[in-house]
């Protein structure tokens, strides 16, 4: 079997795991929509100060939200012993990591951002704005998954793991904000937001080529 084949494998098997454990999935889900519609009853019905704080509540709730089920990314294969076994199959430990970032992100992060244009509505904006909001959730979404996974191999089987998790990921996410938030707050300017887009994109691809290798790293060190 190649090396993709294996990759191929590693997200059918992750999304599986998934689609049998869908409460997990659905915890950060419930919490991302929870969290949107809680802050206009907060802050009161005045359109422009809804229209003004749309985008930075949706990209801050959704990156609680995934950061959420990060956790978990490793924890049941180590506690199984399957994650010793894959680190130890005939193949890039780091095609491995791969496949279970791509998996995570599927079944985490894509039903946020298609949520997201729903939960858009109740802030006033416009198709424009909310179309940037998906693009920009779907490109900056793996930058979250890629450095928490690293983090979740860091912390895992440490006690408070996951408060250590967010202590170290979440200061690293702030440019991941920024010009997440940024974009669609370009577009609402008359701006086409495409630069801060190309930004979060250029960044996606950096912590997507990095990530890997790096926490293929980490959870060899976690095991010994």
């Amino acid at each position: 079997m190649s090396a993709l084949r294996f990759f191929g494998h590693m997200v059918a098997r992750d999304l599986l795991l998934a689609w049998r454990q869908r409460g997990d999935v659905l915890v950060g889900l419930m919490f991302f929509v929870l969290v949107s519609t809680l802050f206009p009853l907060a802050v009161g019905p005045e359109p422009n100060w809804l229209l003004r704080i749309g985008p930075g509540v949706l990209w801050v709730a959704a990156l609680l939200a995934v950061l959420l089920s990060l956790p978990r990314l490793f924890q049941s294969d180590w506690q199984d012993g399957s994650l010793e076994q894959l680190l130890l199959a005939p193949y890039p430990a780091s095609m491995m990591v791969a496949g279970k970032f791509a998996a995570h992100w599927l079944a985490t992060s894509v039903p946020l951002a298609l949520a997201a244009p729903l939960l858009a509505i109740q802030y006033g904006l416009p198709s424009e704005q909310w179309l940037m909001l998906l693009a920009s959730l779907l490109v900056g979404t793996p930058i979250i998954t890629a450095l928490g996974g690293i983090g979740a191999a860091l912390t895992l089987g440490l006690r408070q793991g996951e408060v250590l998790l967010a202590l170290l990921v979440l200061p690293l996410l702030a440019p991941v904000l920024i010009f997440g938030s940024g974009a669609v707050a370009a577009v609402a300017a008359g701006q086409s937001g495409m630069a801060e887009l190309s930004l979060l994109a250029a960044l996606a691809c950096a912590a997507i080529f990095f990530a890997p290798w790096l926490t293929a790293k980490a959870l060899r060190l976690a095991i010994e």
